[in-house]
């Protein structure tokens, strides 16, 4: 692994995490089906993938890491379905511009949960998403449904946030990978009753798109990304992932039309602005996964 490689890697993750929404817009299927089939497809990569690392992905679990994977992976699950529920709503640039909010809840669990002193640099993070969240909402007004999106996106962010304490404060003596695997056996079991029964309506063309949603946009992303940790830090990394709202902005506008408006460009600026700097203050790399 050189340099330029991580850096062909990460990038391209960021691009792969900034298609998710566009799948999440194509597939014909509701958000609980989709999130069942993305975390079947990525169990399944990550295991290829920890084969091709000659990595041991499962191993014995103490009670308090099996405990931590059954609250994370619940966590990831809710991340999932409200995303992509924001997404069929309000549109790809709304749903994830509204996740994209997760620093600054992230800074105020911390704060709440855990006592530690938010300092000015964070408040003003927290100023920055929240002006942004502003510009971009469509109206206020809950008849609007890019603005029903973008409150769906915003308890996306919140449940992402709490899936990153979750990980930074719980998962000790786990790689990224195992806990990617494990989370991902978690969505699969407590999505099952919720969505097995709408398989049987579900199309070729849509199974082959979810499929690729989760071997591409989860299980080979998340293998890039940390890949790419062996010769960039991840304050290096974490910026280049603050790009993915940039990416699905481009993808909504290219490929379905959704052209953002001048608020909603400034408020995307600001947002992302927020993230590179959260990311430059803080370099965890669990945090960054979508």
């Amino acid at each position: 692994m050189t340099r330029q490689r991580a850096l062909v890697y990460i990038h391209v993750a960021a691009v792969l995490f900034g298609l998710t929404g566009v799948f999440g817009e194509v597939i014909q299927a509701s958000a609980a089906l989709i999130t069942l089939g993305r975390a079947v497809f990525a169990v399944l990569s990550l295991m290829a993938f920890s084969r091709l690392q000659r990595k041991r992905l499962f191993s014995a679990l103490t009670p308090a890491q099996l405990f931590t994977l059954i609250i994370s992976g619940g966590l990831l699950a809710v991340h999932w379905v409200t995303f992509f529920i924001s997404v069929k709503t309000g549109g790809i640039a709304i749903a994830t511009l509204g996740f994209a909010s997760f620093p600054a809840f992230i800074t105020l669990f911390e704060g709440l949960l855990f006592r530690e002193k938010v300092r000015a640099a964070e408040w003003a993070i927290i100023g920055l998403v929240t002006a942004g969240l502003i510009l971009v909402t469509p109206s206020f007004d809950l008849a609007n449904a890019g603005t029903v999106g973008l409150a769906w996106g915003l308890l996306s962010g919140l449940a992402f946030a709490l899936l990153a304490v979750s990980n930074r404060h719980s998962a000790v003596g786990l790689d990224a990978m195992q806990i990617a695997c494990g989370q991902n056996i978690v969505v699969v079991l407590a999505m099952l009753p919720f969505a097995a029964g709408q398989l049987p309506q579900l199309g070729a063309i849509d199974l082959f798109w979810i499929a690729l949603l989760g071997i591409f946009c989860t299980g080979l992303s998340h293998y890039l990304f940390v890949s790419s940790l062996a010769k960039l830090n991840a304050r290096s990394a974490g910026v280049v992932i603050a790009l993915e709202p940039v990416y699905a902005i481009a993808f909504a506008w290219l490929l379905f039309a959704q052209e953002p408006g001048l608020r909603m460009l400034a408020g995307a600026a600001l947002i992302i602005l927020a993230i590179v700097w959260s990311g430059l203050r803080k370099p965890h790399p669990e945090t960054m996964l979508v």
